[in-house]
Parts: structure tokens; C-alpha cells; sequence
């Protein structure tokens, strides 16, 4: 399992972007920058859509002055999936929603979280991260059905404030 001081893995991802499904590369996305990531088990599902990308939309501007250059979501969720997410949840320009469609990056992590026998296949634990420059400088991974340490506030609170 990931942890601070590890380096994030470089794979390929999908994204929604203006002209339809685009690929991006994860060490792209994370060289030279600091990226709050965080994922959730599913989108549209009621935490993830009611609080959890809210939560990082309301502070937004908070997290950017505290330094942070990207805010990104993942799901094992294919990318028509992610993008009308992204579109239902008004996110344009401040959340970069990320599909790892087959859950590799998910599974690099070793943060992968089976729901099979509630029907929704093998997910993605709750989490979020911070990586400065593709290194993990910090990590919160929530208890299963929890969210605290994943949210926005606490990730700011990390942050220094």
C-alpha cells in the first residue's frame, strides 16, 4: 500500500475534456505540481455526490491559496461515467475527475476496496492525498463507510490551516 514518502505511479488514466474522452498521464498531472487527490468508491453514489466533491468545490480557493495547484478526483469509473458526473456536479475548471476505468491505478496504490457482493464490483477505498511533484507528502484513508480524514476541510487542515 502507498504511503507518505512513496512516489506515485505514472500510468495512463482517462478524463473528460472539451472535445470528448482524452488520455492523461498521472506523472504528468503530478510533475512539478502540488495535487490534492482524493477518490471515491463510486460516482454518483450519495457520500461522493452530496459532500465529498462539494466539499472540495466550497474550498477551492482555500486550498489553492494554501499552495495547491491541482485538485483531482478518481473512481473506477469508466469516463462517460466521470464526465456526466463531473457535469452534473458543476465542476468545470475546478476539479479534474479521473477515470481509472479498470482500477490499475487504483490497484498500484494497493487502496482498492471490494464491494462484489453489494454489486458494485472492486472500487476504490475512500482517500485523499497530497503529493508535491509526484511524491506523497501526505495520505488519510477513511475507515470503510467513513468520512473524516478524506474531506476538504481536513485535507486544508493538513495543509496548515
Amino acid at each position: 500500500m502507498i504511503k507518505v514518502g512513496d512516489r506515485l505511479p505514472a500510468m495512463k488514466l482517462m478524463t473528460p475534456g472539451a472535445e470528448g474522452p482524452q488520455e492523461i498521464d498521472t506523472g504528468e498531472l503530478f510533475a512539478g505540481k502540488t495535487v490534492v487527490l482524493f477518490a471515491v468508491p463510486g460516482a454518483f453514489t450519495p457520500t461522493c455526490s452530496a459532500k465529498h466533491v462539494p466539499g472540495f468545490l466550497e474550498h477551492y480557493d482555500a486550498l489553492k491559496a494554501k499552495g495547491v495547484d491541482e485538485i483531482a478526483c478518481i473512481a473506477v469509473n469508466d469516463v462517460f461515467v466521470m464526465t456526466a458526473w463531473a457535469e452534473s456536479q458543476k465542476a468545470g475548471g475546478k476539479v479534474t475527475f479521473l477515470a481509472d476505468g479498470s482500477g490499475a491505478f487504483t490497484r498500484a496504490l494497493g487502496l482498492e476496496l471490494d464491494l462484489i457482493a453489494r454489486g458494485l464490483g472492486v472500487r476504490s477505498q475512500r482517500y485523499a492525498l497530497v503529493a508535491q511533484d509526484g511524491l506523497v507528502t501526505h495520505l488519510a484513508i477513511e475507515q470503510p463507510g467513513g468520512f473524516e480524514v478524506s474531506r476538504a476541510e481536513a485535507v486544508l487542515e493538513a495543509l496548515g490551516g
